[in-house]
């Protein structure tokens, strides 16, 4: 499920069922030279989400990417993201990001960090098979929180 009108809708009918938000943490770099590299990574981490959401469709809803720039403040961040989700109707929190600064902020919730691979050039089915495997190496980290 994806965070919009009509999803939502089904979200809050059935809520009960639906016990995970998976939130995309985009880093926007603002200089020439990493501008090509953060676009890749985006595109890299939206399509991965994308297949996230397939996969769990009914389990989980996706919420809108965060993007944010360099400067930004990511402890301050990631401290006003927790409060805000922390009354949020989802017992599970992602953070699913390619920015592996996340991973040390201690923010309320689970980061999934994911080296970004550059698949703008690749066939369909190519990155298909990498996304696959991305999500082969994220199943563990999400069943092990199911589980709580």
């Amino acid at each position: 499920m994806n965070w919009n009108a009509s999803d939502m809708n089904l979200f809050l009918q059935q809520k009960e069922y639906i016990d995970t938000l998976v939130i995309p943490l985009i880093k926007v770099e603002t200089t020439e030279e990493r501008m090509k590299a953060s676009a890749s990574a985006t595109d890299f981490l939206m399509n991965l989400v994308d297949y996230i959401e397939q996969q769990f469709k009914g389990r989980i809803m996706i919420a809108p990417p965060f993007a944010y720039s360099p400067s930004i403040e990511l402890q301050q961040w990631a401290d006003l993201l927790s409060n805000d989700f922390k009354g949020s109707p989802f017992k599970h929190i992602f953070y699913v990001t390619t920015d592996s600064v996340w991973t040390s902020l201690g923010i309320q919730g689970k980061v999934l960090w994911m080296p970004a691979i550059p698949i703008e050039n690749m066939d369909d089915r190519l990155k298909q098979s990498i996304l696959e495997d991305q999500l082969k190496q994220l199943l563990p980290q999400l069943t092990d929180e199911w589980k709580k």
